[in-house]
């Protein structure tokens, strides 16, 4: 009876902390899991990141919630503890690429250097981003290809971001010969600028002498446009340039070749 008595002692008391525990462990867990989703909606984490990083919160949570009511019955859990470090070890030397690859999605989703829809230049490719998942973002190039690039090395080399800002700057180089008056074609370049319906006031166009070329000065125009009429307006401005320095017969040089014979007596 009285081994009885101690052993009734002893595991029930432990039971019922455990159980006690165990209910309130549950509770916290869900409240925690509450505030840190109200957390990732406040400040607009990527859904496919917010759902990732709930799961992987609610898994620890319950693995720590589980070894403390082990504990609390007086299993050694330092063993158990050992095992799993271990385990996580040699699954992340395993894994180091994935890993990485992991991490820099977490923090393009978090950081947002460049979103679904953006156009952009990064890891030697240049598309229009499709997908940014947790491992990898998938750009659409122009010609309508589909790429794969890991995030690891998105995170780690330099971006260009050519959608983060509404309006872009062409700059237009227009060679002109060194027979051909300077500053009517200079004059005639400004016009066209100014009058093209593409190219916005503010900031204004200016046109000016860019650098001394092999065959001529080469003017250069530097015009804005909104983000999404850059590529209308910079092929359409360069035909309407050359049209103008034409009709105002201003010669665009082109590379020749002059050959002169010499006879000796």
């Amino acid at each position: 009876m009285e081994l009885i008595k101690e052993f009734a002692l002893t595991y029930l008391g432990r039971a019922v902390l455990g159980v006690a525990i165990w209910i309130i462990g549950r509770k916290l867990i869900t409240l925690l899991l509450s505030v840190l989703d109200r957390r990732m909606e406040k400040v607009m984490v990527e859904q496919s990141l917010h759902t990732f990083l709930s799961t992987l919160a609610q898994m620890a949570l319950q693995v720590l919630l589980i070894l403390t009511v082990a504990a609390t019955f007086g299993i050694e859990i330092t063993t158990f503890a050992a095992i799993v470090g271990a385990a996580s070890l040699a699954v992340g030397l395993a894994f180091q690429g994935s890993l990485a690859n992991f991490a820099g999605g977490v923090l393009i989703l978090l950081l947002k250097p460049y979103k679904v829809g953006d156009y952009i230049e990064a890891a030697g490719y240049a598309g229009t981003v499709r997908e940014i998942q947790v491992f990898h973002t998938v750009l659409q190039t122009p010609d309508n290809q589909k790429i794969i690039i890991p995030n690891s090395d998105l995170s780690n080399s330099s971006a260009i971001n050519y959608s983060a800002y509404d309006t872009r700057r062409a700059t237009v180089k227009v060679p002109i010969s060194f027979d051909s008056d300077f500053k009517l074609a200079k004059e005639v370049v400004r016009k066209v600028a100014e009058n093209h319906p593409l190219v916005l006031k503010d900031p204004a166009p200016a046109v000016m002498m860019g650098e001394l070329g092999d065959h001529g000065p080469i003017l250069q125009a530097r015009v804005w446009a909104e983000r999404s009429n850059y590529w209308s307006m910079y092929f359409d401005f360069l035909e309407q340039v050359k049209d103008a320095l034409e009709e105002a017969g201003v010669e665009i040089p082109y590379n020749q070749l002059e050959v002169r014979l010499r006879q000796q007596d």
